[in-house]
């Protein structure tokens, strides 16, 4: 790919829909893809259908990174797991997902930062994870000769790595058509049909599919959808603005952040630029609807997220966006084929200006693209992956709080061991949808 995926993108995947089949997986994002992928490869009948383009949204607008390091406990194990099934996609589509085993690294610019990140350790110890500890010197001889200094330490995880994420999940949609999966791009599912608390088949833009169980892995959009079919799904999004250098020396070969600047080395000689922690909430109805669960993420966080007073027309919870429509007519899903929101044009000056900071003999970067994407968060900041309490037959996979891109490949394979009734070979009781029923037990991990 040559920039962002977008509506304008061409349509390069649109076989015909079957009259039936085993499973349909709502959404071609990373998760939707790779729980396609797995669930053919056992020998299920599987069709995967994409409202606009494969990886179109956040799956294609992420950081790129594969990341052990600061992850909340409950998703490590899965993430371990995640890495080798990338390395496996990467082989099995020719080296066209961009895996690369470089490195994670947690910069810090002050003792208090350095003592912040470093709470960590005692999960990767639990869990065998290898974390280098840096001091200053040994931080800066890291970077150098390019960078400032001025890093009080780091974090390191060198088994961690970074993926293209314009080419990786189209890549591995590709292979899961080969395997048999049906695909279909711009094809929305308007709606379940459902039957006395049974699903019985979807209701596709392009005609009904028959199928007695399905997958909701619609990012940002999955809660509106399970809304429709009475699924209270406590989810909200948040936009995060991207952008990618013209090719710059090589300085550092892996991923990084400190408290202010992410960075990440790409394969077409730049990198990829983010602002660590800051994202934008545009205030909607499940703004309110969600705000006891979510009021103690908001206090965690409100200094890094602006607060924006509406969403624009036609995002999945705009003012205006219905909430309830027939299966016979279009849906808020074909309305808006692709979320493609703006980037904030401060962000990306913001990220020059940094970048020029920390390493100051390259100077101001010249930014190739920049763009920005909508992630879906929970309130306790980890997935939901459960099966719908009140609706047989759907499995749900979203949520995935800005990590997914990372850990999809280890998500896709729970999702498919799941709506297979098989054993998931991982811990995912803190995932289950009930954990809302109950508020303050919920648990903002250690997540950093």
């Amino acid at each position: 790919m040559s920039g962002p995926i977008t509506a304008q993108t061409p349509v390069r995947l649109a076989a015909p829909l079957p009259e039936a089949c085993d499973v349909v997986v709502i959404g071609g994002g990373v998760i939707g893809v790779f729980t396609a992928l797995y669930l053919a490869r056992a020998g299920v009948k599987v069709v995967l259908c994409e409202k606009g383009r494969i990886a179109g949204e956040q799956s294609s607008r992420n950081w790129g990174w594969l990341r052990q390091l600061g992850r909340d406990p409950q998703e490590l194990p899965i993430m371990t797991e995640a890495l080798a099934l990338w390395r496996e996609a990467d082989a099995d589509t020719g080296g066209r997902c961009g895996v690369r085993q470089t490195g994670v690294v947690y910069l810090a610019r002050s003792a208090r930062e350095m003592a912040r990140i470093s709470a960590w350790l005692p999960v990767a110890r639990d869990h065998g994870l290898r974390v280098d500890q840096l001091d200053a010197a040994q931080t800066d001889a890291m970077i150098a000769p390019h960078g400032g200094g001025g890093w009080t330490g780091a974090l390191v995880c060198p088994d961690d790595g970074r993926a293209e994420p314009w080419d990786a999940v189209p890549a591995v949609a590709g292979l899961a058509r080969s395997e048999g999966v049906v695909i279909r791009e711009n094809c929305a599912v308007r709606a379940l049909d459902v039957t006395a608390g049974a699903l019985r088949g979807v209701i596709t833009e392009d005609g009904p599919v028959r199928c007695a169980r399905a997958v909701l892995a619609g990012g940002a959009w999955s809660s509106l959808f399970a809304r429709r079919h009475g699924v209270s799904l406590p989810q909200l999004s948040v936009r995060s603005t991207v952008a990618c250098t013209a090719p710059l020396p090589g300085f550092f070969d892996g991923s990084a952040a400190d408290e202010d600047l992410a960075f990440r080395r790409r394969l077409d000689g730049g990198y990829s630029l983010a602002l660590s922690d800051a994202s934008e909430h545009f205030i909607g109805p499940d703004s309110f609807r969600a705000l006891r669960l979510f009021a103690p993420l908001f206090r965690k966080t409100l200094r890094h997220t602006r607060l924006r007073a509406a969403a624009p027309r036609g995002f999945p919870d705009a003012w205006g966006t219905a909430r309830r429509w027939p299966g016979d007519a279009p849906s808020p899903f074909e309305r808006m084929r692709v979320l493609d929101p703006a980037p904030d044009a401060r962000a990306l000056a913001r990220m020059q200006t940094l970048f020029a900071q920390r390493f100051p003999a390259l100077g101001r970067p010249v930014l190739r693209h920049g763009w920005a994407g909508m992630i879906d968060v929970m309130p306790d900041l980890v997935p939901v992956l459960d099966q719908a309490p009140t609706l047989s037959g759907l499995t749900i996979a979203t949520g995935m709080c800005g990590h997914g891109f990372g850990i999809g490949p280890g998500i896709g394979r729970i999702a498919a061991q799941l709506v297979r009734g098989q054993a998931t070979g991982h811990d995912i009781s803190g995932f289950r949808l009930a954990r809302f029923d109950a508020p303050r037990q919920l648990r903002i991990g250690p997540n950093i």
